[in-house]
């Protein structure tokens, strides 16, 4: 494969990862407001969403894949597509290496974004937990230390006399 060629493969890959990134961004942000709001039936169409952004990120995985494959088997560096590229465009490309950071920082907020979204769900399952647990006493405690009942409560083994 010829430098130009690698060049324009390099650019769509990267032209591929972006458009995802984008999607995906915008996807989680419409997830926080539906957790954020309740609606399930949001968040059932954004899974759906979610799982075609899925494919297509593959899709971009296999791409990126076959591209260190072949150029591994033509001897030029195979570990990373960065490292490719500067290996085989001839000039230093400010237009690739604006494209490389842009993908590293969408990574960023997509991987700041995911972590909100956890923790809200988290966040919401502790509260469910509480508010199971208010239903389940009548929302009243148990006194951890009770001075009345606790030789009844002690263990049977060690604690009381046969």
């Amino acid at each position: 494969m010829e430098t130009a060629q690698y060049e324009s493969e390099i650019a769509a890959l990267l032209a591929n990862l972006s458009a995802v990134q984008e999607e995906l961004l915008a996807l989680l942000g419409e997830k926080r407001a539906c957790l954020a709001t309740g609606d399930m039936m949001g968040l059932k169409t954004a899974q759906e969403r979610a799982d075609h952004l899925i494919e297509r990120l593959a899709a971009c995985q296999e791409q990126r894949k076959a591209l260190l494959v072949q150029a591994g088997k033509e001897g030029l560096p195979n570990d990373n597509v960065r490292s490719l590229a500067s290996a085989v465009v001839e000039e230093n490309s400010d237009e690739l290496n604006a494209s490389f950071a842009e993908a590293q920082h969408r990574t960023r907020l997509l991987q700041h974004h995911s972590l909100t979204n956890w923790v809200i769900v988290q966040r919401s399952l502790i509260h469910l937990s509480q508010m199971i647990e208010i239903l389940a006493t009548g929302g009243r405690m148990r006194p951890t230390y009770d001075m009345e009942n606790s030789a009844c409560e002690s263990g049977g083994l060690v604690d009381r006399a046969v």
